[in-house]
């Protein structure tokens, strides 16, 4: 890139400038760059954000899908996203996704990105769209910075956009701050990747219904500086206040051992098993808890709850089946513990008692006055969960047979778990060209945006039956915008 100088400012020239450095903006600089355009990304902190955290990526009819003839169609996978999301979505913007996401698959593929596996997120999960990346979500940054450097993309990190200049409905400009110096980068397009807005209270509390003060954010809190910029250039928004919520969610995590490796599990993953039992601070259980194979989607049921908290509760019995025989719903990176052992689990959940969100006892009421019950309600709930377990039906909540185990036998496990949200979903209206939409409905001239920074590609929570969908998206709307960024800046007004 050019770099020039003046009493006042550094000047960068760049026919594309993206802001921020997580999957969507680096995909998306990767994109214009192969093109053909000149690119600068940009980052508040690091490249990663968020999608350095993911496990894996939603693709249909990908190379590897299609090697392990795993039948995912895309037609399929577009009509369950826009029937879980009740229509609420853009169609257009869906369908982009999902035609792209097999191709996407593929490009990463030949980065040197290996899938290990397509996995299910809970029991008997169709169709299969989660690519569990070897290495995970960090692999896939490395690789794609790897990938920019080598087409010439230059990437600024720990630099802020101020703000982005326009002249007669043009884009001409973006200021940025690094170390407390003022520059301008001229460019006539820019990318919105910021991350959404998962740390920055005011936003939350203006947007998000559900939120709280003492809500913790379990992704990169991003101060949703890609919404503020859109809209102060008179972009609409759409789909604010949607989080990607997990719950219950027991945050200890402790080594296990799997064939002679230390694999540090999150204990989370027990409460997500089918055979436990959730009860909230009153001691009732409140739904069929094999809903935690879609743990986005569960967390609605905790939400419902007393101060938004489930007790995970087991028996000594349950604990010891895990030990012997390992997870049953096990998924993403810790497939490898599915039906395997995890030996001294009992000793690994006694380990983190001193945290206060763990209770071992030989006692029913003494559990029930650790979690603030009446000690006859607890034993009340338990008592007619055996009776469902001994006639093998449940006839409140119609748990299914094979995974209702009786709690007789102590010592007693109880864990409490909240709710927390890995960020935001939701905000600048896009069409499916990832071009910015004004208030009149019109596209931005030169303004993009992708990943979760955007609205109009899900409903109003995280689609549990399409797993990677929030990476994928990122990495799939970040290429589309580079594309078609590139494109504005290069050709004019064709579309990728």
């Amino acid at each position: 890139m050019n770099q020039k100088t003046s009493s006042t400012h550094s000047y960068y020239d760049a026919d594309i400038v993206v802001v921020g450095a997580g999957g969507a903006g680096l995909t998306a600089a990767a994109a214009g760059a192969e093109k053909g355009a000149r690119v600068i990304i940009i980052d508040k902190r690091k490249p990663g954000g968020s999608s350095a955290m993911a496990k894996g990526f939603l693709a249909a009819e990908s190379p590897f899908q299609k090697r392990a003839m795993i039948h995912t169609p895309k037609d399929l996978v577009y009509k369950i996203a826009m029937e879980y999301g009740h229509l609420k979505m853009d169609p257009r913007i869906v369908r982009a996704f999902v035609n792209k996401s097999g191709d996407t698959a593929g490009w990463l593929e030949k980065m040197g990105i290996t899938v290990g596996h397509v996995s299910p997120s809970y029991i008997d999960q169709e169709p299969l769209t989660w690519h569990i990346v070897d290495g995970g979500g960090d692999r896939v940054i490395t690789q794609l910075k790897r990938y920019c450097a080598e087409l010439g993309v230059q990437i600024l990190p720990r630099t802020e956009a101020k703000n982005i200049s326009h002249h007669k409905g043009r884009i001409t400009g973006v200021t940025v701050i690094k170390g407390g110096l003022e520059s301008v980068i001229r460019t006539n397009s820019v990318i919105l990747a910021t991350g959404g807005y998962g740390g920055n209270k005011e936003l939350l509390k203006k947007y998000c219904s559900i939120y709280h003060d003492g809500m913790p954010c379990i992704g990169v809190p991003n101060m949703g500086d890609g919404v503020v910029m859109a809209t102060s250039l008179g972009a609409a928004t759409e789909g604010l206040g949607v989080l990607q919520l997990a719950g219950p969610f027991y945050p200890e995590r402790t080594p296990i051992m799997i064939n002679g490796k230390e694999i540090i599990m999150p204990l989370a993953a027990i409460g997500f098993e089918p055979n436990i039992v959730w009860v909230n601070k009153k001691g009732e259980r409140f739904i069929d808890e094999t809903v935690g194979g879609d743990h986005f989607e569960s967390a609605y049921a905790v939400v419902r709850q007393p101060d938004m908290v489930a007790f995970i509760i087991a028996d000594s019995g349950i604990i010891q089946t895990m030990e012997a025989q390992g997870l049953i719903a096990g998924q993403g990176k810790y497939k490898e513990i599915q039906r395997r052992g995890m030996p001294g689990l009992p000793q690994a959940i006694r380990s983190v008692v001193h945290n206060g969100r763990t209770l071992v006892s030989e006692s029913w009421d003494e559990i029930a006055s650790w979690m603030g019950a009446e000690p006859q309600t607890l034993k009340n709930t338990i008592e007619e969960y055996n009776a469902c377990c001994d006639q093998g039906y449940d006839p409140i909540f119609a748990k299914e047979r094979q995974f209702l185990i009786p709690l007789r036998t102590p010592p007693y496990y109880a864990m409490k778990g909240d709710i927390r949200f890995l960020g935001t979903i939701g905000g600048i209206k896009i069409n499916h060209h990832m071009e910015v939409i004004d208030l009149q409905g019109y596209p931005i001239p030169g303004l993009f945006a992708a990943g979760v920074d955007t609205g109009g590609w899900t409903g109003d929570n995280y689609c549990g039956k399409l797993p990677g969908t929030t990476f994928g998206f990122a990495l799939n709307s970040g290429r589309i915008a580079g594309e078609n960024a590139a494109i504005f800046v290069l050709k004019g007004a064709s579309k990728a």
